[in-house]
């Protein structure tokens, strides 16, 4: 089973109700850090306000993917910063005039041994620092794998182990799991990431932080014309140069498929309706699946001979339907001026 861990808030609080300000948790302290969670029930204290900031610290072993991690907040809304100075880390908190209020974007910063005034005590100092701010949401997400997974990973990638130095890769791991064993107990969230995808690490990520809105995937159709070449960030690509050219018809030829008369031409074609209704059957289901895999982007090409008339008109088509799914969609012709310019745009299949 994966081992994913969350504190328990309610320690949580009796911990920094009890803890002099300042002093650091003791090593052996397996409970929550300070400042994670609501008043005890019975607390007879005013209703607090809600925080000014959320501030996530992403830390872990070298290698168990806080950068994969890092890259997953931001597509969540976190504002992302990586191996910032812990010494900074005051700054980028918002005073308590701060007009931005909890409208201000999250902040998730990535801590590491590659930090460069990293430590267990100053790190321990920085978070306790942080929490005694009125209003300021700390919490600590610590990500850990095992050591073969980590040794893979090093493989494949070539890159050296921050700790190893000149001793095997082994040596460094063990010693960094030794250096931050004390972290790990003060954490909020560990996520052990052995063998999870950036997709599963992102659902998890989701899950822990509360963050139960599932994000909307961001759609671009686009048409082209397959003459100049695919789109290189196409993910799905349709070609719909079956469908009957209105660059035959007398007075189509100098529109393009955004026009009423290209238009009635183009569903006049016995096949468009039913392609239509295939390609919408298609990507009903695949799009909650893309979100449930952590995609955040996709982009469907829709291409023709000239990139003018007939994938104009069926990606502006697809983009009324995928709004009318709830999709936010973005629409964009990548050759329609371009075509425009040149003097023979019919397929030579055509003639």
């Amino acid at each position: 089973m994966r081992a994913v861990e969350r504190r328990a808030p309610k320690a949580a609080t009796l911990l920094r109700t009890h803890q002099p300000e300042g002093a650091p948790v003791s090593d052996g302290d397996d409970s929550a850090p300070q400042g994670a969670g609501p008043a005890p029930a019975g607390d007879a204290a005013s209703p607090q306000k809600p925080p000014r900031a959320r501030v996530l610290l992403v830390t872990g072993m070298s290698g168990a993917g806080k950068t994969t991690a890092l890259k997953a907040l931001e597509d969540l809304g976190f504002e992302c910063i990586d191996h910032l100075p812990l010494r900074l880390l005051h700054r980028l908190l918002p005073a308590d005039d701060d007009t931005a209020g909890p409208a201000a974007p999250a902040l998730a910063i990535g801590v590491d041994v590659r930090t460069r005034d990293f430590g267990i005590d100053s790190f321990v100092a920085a978070i306790d620092r942080v929490r005694r701010e009125d209003g300021i949401a700390v919490e600590v997400v610590f990500l850990y794998c095992d050591d073969e997974e980590l040794r893979r990973r090093y493989t494949a990638t070539r890159h050296r182990h921050p700790l190893s130095g000149e001793t095997p890769l082994v040596d460094g791991i063990a010693r960094e799991r030794q250096i931050l064993s004390p972290l790990r107990t003060r954490a909020d969230i560990t996520i052990d990431t052995t063998g999870l995808n950036p997709g599963h690490l992102k659902r998890l990520l989701q899950g822990q932080l509360g963050l139960t809105e599932q994000p909307a995937l961001a759609v671009q159709v686009m048409s082209f014309s397959f003459r100049s070449g695919l789109p290189r960030d196409a993910d799905l690509v349709f070609d719909v140069r079956f469908l009957a050219n209105p660059y035959y018809q007398a007075g189509l030829k100098g529109l393009t498929g955004r026009d009423d008369p290209v238009r009635l031409f183009i569903r006049g074609d016995p096949s468009h309706a039913a392609f239509i209704e295939s390609l919408t059957r298609l990507l009903q289901p695949l799009l909650p699946r893309y979100v449930v895999e952590g995609k955040s982007y996709l982009t469907i090409a829709v291409g023709c001979t000239g990139g003018r008339h007939r994938s104009v008109f069926v990606a502006e088509e697809l983009a009324e339907w995928l709004n009318s799914q709830g999709q936010r969609v973005n629409v964009l012709h990548r050759d329609l001026d371009r075509s425009g310019n040149r003097l023979d745009e019919s397929d030579p299949r055509e003639r």
